[in-house]
């Protein structure tokens, strides 16, 4: 009987300690947990508020999973900043004489895309990195950081680049195609791009991506694009005298480019781009316009 006893004592005190490490272990985690959702809160917030904005309902679950700042949107801000600087330098080092469309310092920069100078081919992306002047730089600045960089934190910067690029590229070769014997500045086919995306995925998601901001969003993007266009068109038909009329077709080949590579690309966030059919077939599209634009270039253009 003493025996028994005391191995029930043992058995007792063993569960006792077993209990009371089991006890410590989930304390330690309950207090890791403490530490780990005070610290990233206003991280979390603004993960909420850029799903709200960004995504669908149904994938905004899965967003908030995942949601990071790694890697942080270093393609929008490196792309607004290597614009910013260009813009310093013609501005501070070769001085204007007037602040609101082009003058000759700009229209001599080896960036700018001009039909006489087709054969360097860098001209039809670099010519995103000038800008006609504080207006233009501002409004597309503005513009690609205000949506690029919620996008970027969403879809990650290889994504926001290839739609960003398709535009930019698109952009010249319209102009060139549609007006051949104008000059090109500035990174509109490019914002064009990702707003063109972004409208299309509000568009198809209206019911998911809250009604009420739906209504919001789509009329503020309208807003934008119509002030922008505005301007366009001001630099194309109402230059100075001494000014030179820039084209404005970047505007509307970037907005298209958006429109179908941007809304695959932003509609397949938790997919597998290379997997879905609809991003091939407005790859193969927008291949075929570029085949055909460089073929025009070659043999039909008037700037020839």
């Amino acid at each position: 009987m003493a025996a028994a006893h005391d191995v029930e004592i043992e058995e007792d005190a063993s569960l006792n300690m077993d209990r009371e490490l089991k006890d410590e272990l989930e304390e330690e985690k309950r207090m890791r947990e403490d530490r780990a959702g005070k610290e990233p809160f206003k991280h979390n917030k603004v993960h909420r508020i850029v799903s709200k904005w960004m995504l669908p309902e149904p994938v905004r679950g899965t967003y908030l999973e995942r949601a990071n700042c790694l890697p942080p949107p270093v393609f929008i801000i490196s792309i607004s900043l290597a614009e910013l600087a260009v813009f310093i330098y013609y501005a501070v080092w070769k001085p204007q004489k007037q602040w609101i469309t082009l003058d000759t310092g700009i229209l001599e920069s080896p960036f700018i895309y001009t039909p006489e100078k087709r054969e360097e081919a860098w001209r039809f992306i670099s010519y995103m990195l000038v800008h006609a002047g504080v207006q233009h730089i501002l409004g597309n600045l503005v513009m690609q950081l205000v949506l690029g960089i919620p996008l970027e934190m969403v879809h990650k910067g290889l994504r926001v680049g290839l739609v960003y690029l398709a535009g930019v590229i698109a952009g010249s070769l319209a102009s060139s195609i549609f007006d051949p014997l104008k000059s090109l500045v500035g990174a509109s086919g490019g914002v064009y791009a990702l707003m063109g995306g972004y409208f299309m995925n509000v568009l198809v998601n209206f019911r998911e991506m809250i009604p009420a901001f739906g209504i919001v969003r789509l009329l503020i993007i309208i807003l934008i694009i119509a002030l922008d266009m505005g301007f366009a068109l001001y630099r194309r038909f109402f230059v100075p005298a001494n000014g030179s009329p820039v084209s404005f077709a970047a505007h509307i080949a970037g907005g298209f480019a958006g429109m179908s590579i941007g809304y695959t690309v932003f509609s397949c966030f938790d997919k597998a781009l290379l997997k879905d059919p609809r991003f091939w077939v407005a790859i193969a599209a927008y291949l075929a316009c570029v085949l055909f634009a460089v073929f025009f270039n070659i043999f039909l253009s008037p700037a020839n």
